[in-house]
């Protein structure tokens, strides 16, 4: 077998799965990661559902599979990307002019910007935060609101920056839902008293043992499920949370004074990578979210010969869904390597 390297844009879950299993078959991989360490969002999230396993778990198992052979290039912000010698040559700060026979975007995705949702006062009042926060506190065995003392009563907001025509994102971002009733079942694990409400648009709980999760929420922890789209926050002296909603299923309008809300905050394909797709002139969807050759038949390539995407480059999907594309892309590449052996 012609040994070939791959430039992996991204060291998140899909980037390392799909650089595994090509290192493993005996090809070069790097990786170009922005950040300091690999794992993405992972490494960021404590319990993972269904079934709560510790995010660090997932990650672990990842770098121990990586073979020492795959260079990794932390800290890297690619400048361009340009065809040349039959592939494509890698210029960025850090190392200039890397030949890749072919490269693989999995530079992943970015939580909504919750500050463009300036009714729900995200970056105006201290106990208005998001699940990415909510997560951090709970990660660190720190549920309190701002002033220092559990909050008697949360509101979880979904849908916050998806299915939203006013911020341009009609879409799904698929695991807000499942996240919000996960993190309310650890609220109420931490703080048995504390009352949850969950104001959703429509709950869509996508994957196997989600919809036992959601009735779990309801019929163990007594959490609280509002129909209803946020209209309005604002702030009382004592930092508590005003909420105006509209209760769709009673048709009236809803006032609650609670002392925290979460944002579910969506995705949004990552900024970092968003230059070179428009360099490349890869074609993106309504959704902005780089569209595949052929979104049935070949959802790894791009129209682009020798340049493969995967993971929430696409569109919003969970840890299983990310981790299977990976595999995907990675026989798709190495299928690739071989139609281009047997042209020589």
């Amino acid at each position: 077998m012609l040994k070939r390297h791959v430039a992996i844009i991204g060291g998140g879950i899909s980037g390392m799965e799909a650089a595994c299993i090509m290192a493993k078959s005996g090809h070069e991989i790097t990786i170009f990661d922005a950040g300091e360490k690999l794992g993405g969002h992972v490494a960021k999230w404590d319990l993972l559902f269904p079934n709560m396993r510790k995010g660090e778990e997932i990650l672990a198992t990842l770098l121990d599979q990586l073979p020492q052979s795959i260079h990794i290039l932390s800290n890297t912000i690619i400048q361009n990307i340009e065809r040349g010698n039959g592939g494509y040559i890698i210029h960025s700060a850090l190392i200039d002019n890397i030949f890749a026979d072919a490269v693989l975007f999995a530079g992943g995705f970015d939580t909504f910007d919750a500050t463009r949702k300036e009714e729900y006062g995200y970056g105006i009042y201290d106990n208005v935060i998001t699940s990415i926060e909510l997560e951090d506190k709970i990660k660190e065995h720190h549920f309190t609101t701002s002033q220092g003392t559990l909050p008697k009563r949360v509101a979880m907001i979904h849908c916050v920056g998806s299915r939203d025509e006013k911020v341009c994102n009609n879409y799904c971002s698929r695991v807000c839902c499942v996240t919000a009733v996960k993190q309310a079942i650890e609220i109420k694990k931490a703080s048995p008293e504390t009352e949850v409400f969950c104001f959703y648009m429509d709950l869509r709980m996508f994957g196997r043992h989600f919809e036992e999760l959601y009735r779990e929420a309801q019929e163990k922890y007594g959490i609280q499920f509002i129909r209803g789209r946020l209209s309005e926050a604002s702030e009382n002296k004592d930092k508590t949370i005003i909420v105006k909603a509209e209760d769709t299923l009673l048709g009236k309008p809803l006032k609650m004074t609670v002392d925290l809300m979460v944002l579910m905050v969506g995705m949004e394909l990552s900024k970092s990578i968003v230059p070179l797709v428009e360099k490349m002139q890869l074609e993106v969807g309504m959704d902005r979210f780089i569209m595949p050759l052929d979104e049935q038949l070949y959802p790894n390539k791009t129209k682009q010969e020798g340049v493969f995407v995967t993971g929430t480059c696409t569109g919003p999907k969970n840890i299983p869904e990310t981790l299977n594309d990976a595999r995907s892309a990675a026989l798709t590449i190495m299928n690739y390597f071989d139609q281009l052996s047997n042209k020589n």
